[in-house]
């Protein structure tokens, strides 16, 4: 009795294993399906095996919520696996002038290489991107060019390497990297980024360096962290991080911070357990004498 008992429960155990796997498979498919390419056209080429050549004016292509189009494309399957039983494992070349649309996103380039195993499509030659506010009320439209630009089917984000530059009203940055969430409307700039506010009237143009810049595009809102420096005509500030609200026109340096005016020779430095404030608008400088907490949360990137 008790051999059976134990049989049993092991059987159902072995069951509820089985349910879940399956539970676990069908939800992976369920994710991955939408990363299957459709291209409109009569192709040329081998239909069973590949690969089937697009043309048209221009060749329309569709996968998830990205909407291509190309002046050719090329359906291909892994070396040895006929097309039609490739589904899931193809690539998509799209080749001479490119254009890619997903919601408020638009994207152009000379080229389109996109893979359904990784959900990746990576634009490149003169790739570059803009996107719209939602309403003029929204603030600027947001640029993006770069040497590649890469962008994810499983999820609104894209990230740009090589020479990258970012545009956002007065704001531009440089970075060798980019990572852009347009559902957070969220930039990170990675690799000796750099970030310009470009002057308006009296006020002078501030750059803003260090490890990494993350920007709100929306807001207008940055977090600088990492051998951060502020450079605004003689005034020189440097600390661990900061926060800088440029419709308020003012950036909170913490960690060490020290400002430095070469013209007057004064020196500011945060009281120990303080903070710098730095009123970019009225090129000014003082310390306070109380914990300042960076919302660092607000700029938190998809499974951080």
């Amino acid at each position: 009795m008790t051999n059976f008992t134990t049989k049993t429960a092991k059987l159902n155990r072995n069951l509820l294993l089985m349910g879940l796997l399956g539970v676990t498979l069908a939800a992976a498919q369920a994710d991955t399906s939408k990363r299957i390419i459709t291209i409109q056209g009569g192709p040329r080429g081998d239909l069973r095996n590949g690969p089937l050549t697009f043309s048209g004016n221009p060749v329309k292509a569709t996968v998830s919520t990205l909407q291509i189009q190309a002046t050719q494309a090329v359906l291909a399957a892994p070396t040895g696996t006929p097309l039609i039983e490739a589904k899931g494992k193809r690539t998509a070349n799209f080749t001479g002038t490119v254009q890619v649309t997903r919601g408020r996103l638009s994207a152009k380039g000379t080229a389109l290489a996109y893979s359904e195993s990784t959900g990746q499509g990576v634009l490149s030659g003169n790739a570059s991107a803009t996107f719209q506010p939602a309403s003029k009320e929204d603030g600027d439209t947001v640029s993006i060019t770069a040497g590649q630009m890469s962008l994810d089917v499983d999820n609104n984000v894209s990230t740009s390497t090589g020479n990258v530059g970012l545009s956002n009203g007065t704001q531009t940055g440089k970075a060798a990297k980019l990572i852009f969430d347009e559902d957070r409307e969220l930039a990170q700039l990675t690799g000796s980024p750099s970030l310009t506010r470009a002057a308006k009237g009296a006020q002078k143009a501030l750059v803003m360096t260090g490890q990494e810049v993350r920007v709100l595009t929306k807001a207008k809102t940055l977090y600088v962290r990492g051998g951060v420096k502020l450079v605004q005509g003689t005034l020189t500030t440097t600390g661990d991080a900061v926060f800088y609200d440029d419709k308020k026109n003012v950036a909170y340096v913490v960690g060490n911070a020290v400002s430095v005016d070469s013209k007057s020779k004064v020196t500011v430095k945060a009281p120990a357990s303080g903070y710098l404030e730095q009123r970019t608008d009225l090129a000014r400088v003082r310390g306070l004498n109380s914990a300042y907490k960076i919302p660092a949360e607000q700029f938190k990137l998809r499974g951080e």
